[in-house]
């Protein structure tokens, strides 16, 4: 299985003052940090190393995760250092860690797929990187992706159209080779780099079936810990 980067070293200004002084992966979901409902399910899904693009307050989350011994995966941290380097910019100074190929996840997002099923088809497609997708339809975030058949047509989250009925799902798979045009210790985007990616024709796609949550807004953060404690109760589940 590939490893994965998750990226949380933003500063989280939608949630407001609550994530001035915690990090967005630390707030508290259903009694515990969220990153730990991340890493719970990256290990259910076959993942066994991740590294943490961190930031903003990014010590504070490896003081709480550790080495990841608690979850069953092997936890490592990359730090932007004393500028945020951006998304794209996050995973590049993490590449040493990384490898030549890996799956990137937003530290805000609960994305309840076939992990191994996106690794599978990026190594099959043979391509720089892999974006998965969702027909969102506009309901759920503001739809970014033209999608058909198999292939990413369109993609801009500036330049949007009616034919956009997809959204950027939240996990992508790339190849290092992927970020050789990003600027070394700059703040750079994921979106910005998918952009170029597609107008290359290195860009292949994937669609989700299943829907997207994430805590990065307040009723982001209500409606994910509704979902997790619905997950948790059909399974059984008891916090101790």
């Amino acid at each position: 299985m590939l490893p994965v980067a998750i990226l949380a070293g933003g500063l989280a200004t939608r949630l407001g003052p609550v994530t001035e002084k915690v990090p967005k992966s630390l707030l508290e979901v259903n009694g515990e940090p969220f990153i730990f409902h991340q890493l719970r399910l990256l290990k259910a899904h076959g993942v066994q190393r991740v590294v943490l693009c961190v930031g903003h307050l990014g010590e504070m989350i490896r003081q709480v995760v550790r080495e990841g011994q608690d979850f069953g995966v092997e936890v490592d941290y990359s730090f932007d250092g004393t500028a945020l380097l951006g998304t794209a910019g996050a995973v590049k100074n993490a590449l040493p860690k990384l490898g030549n190929s890996f799956l990137v996840l937003y530290g805000d997002s609960y994305l309840a797929c076939d992990y191994a099923a996106v690794a599978r088809e990026f190594l099959r497609a043979n391509r720089l990187a892999l974006m998965t997708v969702f027909k969102n339809e506009g309901q759920w975030d503001t739809s970014n992706v033209e999608y058909q058949a198999g292939r990413i047509l369109a993609y801009s989250k500036k330049n949007r159209t009616p034919r956009m009925q997809y959204i950027d799902y939240g996990l992508g798979a790339f190849s290092a080779q992927a970020f050789a045009g990003v600027p070394t210790g700059q703040a750079s985007g994921l979106a910005e780099l998918y952009g170029r990616i597609l107008e290359e024709g290195q860009l292949g796609g994937m669609e989700i079936q299943q829907r997207f949550y994430e805590i990065g807004s307040p009723a982001g953060l209500e409606e994910t810990a509704h979902f997790l404690a619905t997950q948790q109760a059909a399974q059984g589940f008891v916090q101790e």
